[in-house]
């Protein structure tokens, strides 16, 4: 079983939504702040859509990226890892006994009785059902974790994301988390991308430290993934004599 964390497709799903209900939010109280006291609330209008600077330019983000690689991303996301690390013995140590009663039922299925035979394939299956389980559990609570953290730190940057774009002069940022074809981004340069410069914005806001030398940079969200075990053979009662 491997702890190293792989996209989840759900998960960015849910992140391109955050983002752009956070962004939205940040935009819309800088505008209504510039409006003054008698601008409507906005607990009494209805929900409106991204609001876009006054600029010319336009520019890139890449969300997941200045989250992750944010000095308190990569702070929270390592110790949450290190959380889950008992998870995955855990699971580890299921799965190593599962693979071992498997191997067991291959190399003295045929010397086994007809009971012992079935007795063991019963266990095999009884095993597996709840090693599935576990794995299914213990994947939700991993990216529910990693969900919660994200969107707690994107919650904090986007206020950040929105000053740096008025005063830099940009009409639109866009996210370039995902590639083309999955986002509509088909092709942009690096000159207008502005991940590191508000990623170093929001370390000095933030007032969270850099990592310390040798320390792993933060894994993508997303889920543990298992050792994938080999489904047990079925049992077979030979012929009658």
């Amino acid at each position: 079983m491997t702890s190293k964390f792989t996209t989840n497709t759900l998960l960015r799903s849910l992140l391109a939504l955050a983002v752009i209900s956070m962004i939205s939010a940040s935009a819309q109280t800088s505008t209504a702040a510039a409006d003054g006291p008698a601008a409507t609330p906005a607990a009494s209008a209805p929900t409106a859509p991204l609001v876009t600077g006054t600029g010319t330019k336009i520019g890139t983000i890449n969300i997941e990226q200045a989250v992750l690689g944010s000095n308190e991303g990569q702070r929270d996301f390592q110790a949450l890892q290190k959380k889950l690390e008992p998870k995955q013995s855990e699971l580890k140590a299921e799965n190593d006994e599962l693979e071992s009663l498997q191997k067991q039922l291959q190399t003295q299925g045929d010397k086994l009785n007809d009971d012992a035979r079935a007795t063991l394939v019963k266990q095999i299956e009884t095993k597996k059902k709840s090693f599935d389980r576990a794995v299914q559990d213990a994947q939700e609570d991993a990216q529910n974790q990693q969900k919660e953290i994200f969107q707690r730190i994107l919650q904090k940057m986007a206020p950040v994301i929105i000053k740096h774009a008025q005063t830099g002069g940009y009409a639109m940022i866009v996210d370039t988390s995902n590639p083309w074809p999955q986002s509509p981004i088909l092709w942009y340069g690096e000159g207008g991308d502005i991940t590191k410069a508000v990623v170093d914005l929001y370390n000095t806001q933030s007032g969270v430290p850099a990592p310390a030398a040798g320390v792993p940079a933060a894994p993508k969200p997303a889920t543990t993934k298992p050792a994938t075990t080999k489904p047990a053979p079925k049992a077979t009662t030979p012929p009658s004599k």
